[in-house]
């Protein structure tokens, strides 16, 4: 689907439907939607007179036009009640709005940019709103069957003040990037783990990369097993070598010498059995999207070299199979991390923070000065946050106070859990500096205090989003499967830390 941004009057816009709004509780329009109202003879006071259209947030009510506008139907989105209104609600009602267009086969579709008038939301933040929420709403998963196209070929955003047409075009053309990004990271989330190795990870990232022309601005490597070895990562290679599939150690670089290194790190397990600590058989299919860390830092990458945001950034990849056999690691198996730290692996279903401890050493060898790591890491996680919010945890207030800001403007809620001092005797080993698992007390935290471990000088920040990498149901603009969850935020905060 092509975004655009056009000016003219909504009234004047020619194609299939026109998209208006209504706040809820609203009993005259205006605005826009009273210079249309005005134009169909008071359709839309009346639906709103019979209670036929309340402006509840994401609620769609369609009129014909008769030929009174260029728009063969007017299609009026809720945005709720104003005093609750934000940036998501205006992706929520785009989304809403498109996902009832496509049900109506409409091909071409106009929209105002909604919350830029009387919603108080800057123009070029509501535009951007706009353009992600219309099109993470459209996402489907296509590789392996035949679906219908979407219906919905060209949504153009519409503005009649001209002086806010530049910046508009802003907004649109960043929203439309975020949110192509974010389904990059939605397909890789769905991919099989029979065909998302950890080589095909990195085939597919250096591909993408090819393919959007950004071989320039993102300089690409893989380290092989043989020189993970002699870098000394023995927590990571102790997850791989249960597998036939052998792990890749990814690294993206964006180079801009005059900005602090900023470096994300991704957790990468492209299937995770739970090793010789074998999870149960129900929903273990789930455990493709083990990688989704992986899949969120490396569409956030992607999207900010798009946006030519001047940023320095180290990518950290560290993909890997966690699989049982005869040569897969064992509970009571003591290996040594890169900085020298030994651990003891009381779980090797514990896994995922065996590749981030590694990840960490390797950023702080590249001196990164702020690292964030996002990963599927716990149930624990799912248990005390459920499948909304992302668990937030790290050793530097300042910035975990920064993320969790952006993450109220982007729509993607985090939530700080304390990395209390009480909680390490959890993770102490009797024969090794650290165990692996602290138990099923506390478990998201006491996974954050194993990864602080192997972070000595950088300003770092934890993120757990377990239980937010699929969703089991659709909601506004998030699909069943793979969601991204991360990318809006990560780009967002990462962007901001390059200006």
């Amino acid at each position: 689907m092509k975004i655009t941004v056009r000016h003219k009057s909504a009234k004047d816009y020619t194609g299939d439907v026109l998209i208006v709004n209504l706040f809820q509780g609203v009993k005259t329009p205006g605005g826009a939607t009273g210079v249309i109202d005005k134009a169909l003879n008071g359709s839309i006071s009346r639906l709103i007179k019979k209670g036929e259209l309340s402006g509840k947030l994401g609620e769609t009510v369609m009129v014909h036009t008769f030929g009174k506008l260029r728009a063969e139907r007017v299609l009026i989105v809720g945005l709720g009640k104003k005093e609750q209104f934000d940036i998501n609600a205006i992706r929520k009602a785009a989304a809403a709005a498109i996902q009832h267009a496509e049900k109506v086969n409409a091909h071409k579709v106009g929209t105002i940019v909604h919350g830029a008038g009387i919603g108080g939301i800057a123009p070029d933040s509501a535009a951007q709103a706009v353009a992600e929420g219309t099109i993470l709403a459209q996402y489907r998963f296509t590789e392996f069957r035949n679906l219908e196209k979407t219906a919905v070929t060209e949504c153009a955003i519409i503005e009649i003040d001209k002086k806010k047409i530049p910046v508009i075009q802003k907004g649109a053309k960043t929203g439309i990037i975020v949110a192509e990004s974010q389904c990059v990271s939605r397909d890789l989330t769905n991919t099989p783990s029979n065909i998302l190795t950890p080589r095909a990870f990195a085939q597919k990232i250096k591909a993408r990369i090819k393919k959007e022309g950004l071989v320039k601005r993102i300089r690409y490597k893989v380290l092989d097993k043989t020189a993970m070895k002699k870098m000394g990562m023995g927590a990571l290679l102790s997850v791989s070598q249960g597998s036939i599939n052998d792990p890749c150690f990814i690294t993206l670089r964006c180079t801009n010498p005059g900005k602090p290194l900023v470096c994300l790190i991704g957790k990468t397990v492209t299937f995770d059995s739970g090793g010789i600590s074998l999870k149960p058989a129900q929903h273990m299919g789930l455990m493709k999207g083990d990688m989704s860390g992986g899949g969120v830092v490396f569409a956030v990458t992607l999207a900010l070299a798009r946006a030519r945001a001047r940023v320095n950034l180290l990518t950290i990849i560290p993909a890997v199979e966690n699989m049982p056999s005869g040569s897969a690691s064992r509970p009571g198996d003591v290996v040594t991390a890169m900085n020298g730290k030994t651990i003891e692996i009381i779980s090797t279903d514990a896994e995922g923070r065996m590749t981030l401890a590694d990840s960490l050493c390797y950023a702080e060898k590249m001196k990164a000065q702020t690292v964030i790591d996002i990963a599927t890491l716990t149930g624990g996680c799912v248990v005390a946050l459920g499948d909304v919010a992302a668990a937030v945890m790290g050793k530097d207030q300042k910035l975990i106070d920064e993320l969790i800001a952006v993450s109220e403007r982007t729509g993607e809620r985090f939530w700080q859990l304390p990395l209390f001092e009480e909680y390490k005797k959890q993770i102490k080993s009797d024969i090794a500096d650290l165990k692996n698992s602290g138990g099923r007390k506390a478990s998201a935290i006491t996974a954050g205090l194993f990864l602080q471990s192997f972070v000595d000088k950088a300003r770092w920040v934890h993120i757990d989003i377990a239980g937010k990498e699929i969703a089991e149901n659709a909601h506004f603009y998030t699909p069943k499967g793979g969601t991204g969850f991360g990318v809006r935020t990560l780009f967002e905060f990462v962007r901001q830390a390059g200006t």
